[in-house]
């Protein structure tokens, strides 16, 4: 099969991961994958397959108007048309909200089957003023969309209509998410094997919608009751700074660290005692997939639209009511003082591997590359 893939970048994200993962999966089955971003490959935090062919538009720049947008945006569609006819895939899949908009614009006409797949929550995330309308007008021209969850599955059929078949594919499992070996990149973490300190773990992008501001707050109304637990948060982002002084200023500053950015976060991942995501909302969280692949109990926020996908609440981690940070709270101290359920929830975590692995999701986009195929 001859494919073309088609995302923003390839910097640190989980819908960068997942396409990085998918399009190195099917170049191992011998099948011809085209990678484009609107980016420069020089930006890529992911590695490829070798025989994934990648192409970079070099045309990220940003728009200081709205003029100026319309403009840049156009001539990106220009150049990913021109760039996906002479690639003559035979089928293209796209990544994320504004960049689906602007591949269904590019392949207009040129009979090529496309899907389009959402990666977060698009009730609650909000592209820009002029994409929301933009999506309403191409989606219905796409041949298939990809969702993450069942609910988001439905607004979208709801937004695009009848004609494109929309299904929900979750996020496969890095299979190499226990091999890696990566050293933190900022300042230096708690190191594995003895020691008298205790790690909450939680990773992700430091922005509003990944909740970390509610996670140090949560914390911080128990930190003094169990003086031998530190917070541990992997990732950087615009807010880092912001959540560094909320930490300083509820006094648990020396207990909370920020060791930075990771390709593969295992190792630490495998230190913790457990896991937490705190996001306002998702599309399917990769670093709560990783935590648990990790087997480490994990606690999530029942949050828009994705860790209810992914826990078994009771079974293989703990659901809290969305953006409740008493609930949190004591979610957290519960696992804290209870060390069997902590020990028996990891233990159960530890079958995603094969619930979402990559074979099992491949799978899933292959019977559906079939069906647009026809």
């Amino acid at each position: 099969m001859k494919l073309a893939l088609v995302i923003s970048t390839l910097t640190a994200g989980g819908a960068e991961r997942v396409i990085s993962l998918l399009a190195s999966y099917w170049a191992g089955k011998s099948w011809s994958v085209t990678l484009i971003t609107l980016d420069e490959p020089s930006s890529d935090f992911y590695q490829l397959h070798p025989d994934v062919k990648r192409i970079g538009l070099g045309l990220m720049a940003e728009s200081l108007s709205l003029g100026a947008s319309v403009r840049h945006n156009w001539r990106r569609v220009q150049k990913l048309r021109q760039v996906i006819k002479a690639e003559s895939p035979e089928i293209v899949i796209s990544f994320v909200d504004t960049v689906n908009v602007l591949t269904l614009l590019a392949t207009r006409g040129l009979g090529l089957p496309v899907i389009i797949s959402e990666r977060t929550e698009p009730r609650h995330h909000n592209p820009g003023r002029m994409w929301p309308g933009l999506r309403r007008l191409t989606y219905p021209w796409a041949d298939a969309i990809v969702a993450q969850s069942a609910s988001v599955c439905q607004w979208l059929r709801h937004l695009a209509g009848k004609r494109p078949v929309c299904t929900v594919i979750p996020n496969p499992i890095n299979p190499d998410i226990l091999e890696g070996q990566d050293t933190p990149s900022g300042e230096t973490a708690p190191t594995a094997g003895p020691r008298d300190r205790r790690l909450i773990m939680s990773l992700g992008r430091f922005s509003q919608e990944k909740g970390y501001d509610l996670l140090i707050k949560a914390f911080a109304l128990i930190a003094l009751d169990y003086p031998r637990w530190d917070l541990l948060i992997i990732g950087d982002g615009p807010e880092r700074d912001t959540l560094r002084q909320l930490a300083a200023e509820l006094d648990i500053g020396p207990r909370v660290h920020f060791p930075g950015r990771l390709k593969n976060p295992a190792m630490l991942l495998s230190q913790a005692d457990l896991f937490v995501l705190p996001s306002r909302y998702e599309g399917f969280p990769n670093a709560l997939l990783e935590a648990m692949a990790c087997g480490v109990a994990v606690i999530s926020f029942d949050c828009p639209s994705g860790p209810r996908e992914i826990i078994r609440d009771g079974v293989d981690g703990l659901l809290v009511p969305s953006e409740n940070i008493q609930g949190l709270s004591a979610a957290i101290a519960r696992l804290m003082t209870d060390d069997d359920l902590r020990k028996r929830l990891a233990a159960k975590a530890l079958e995603v591997n094969e619930r979402f692995s990559l074979e099992k999701v491949g799978k899933r986009w292959e019977a559906l590359l079939t069906r647009c195929l026809g």
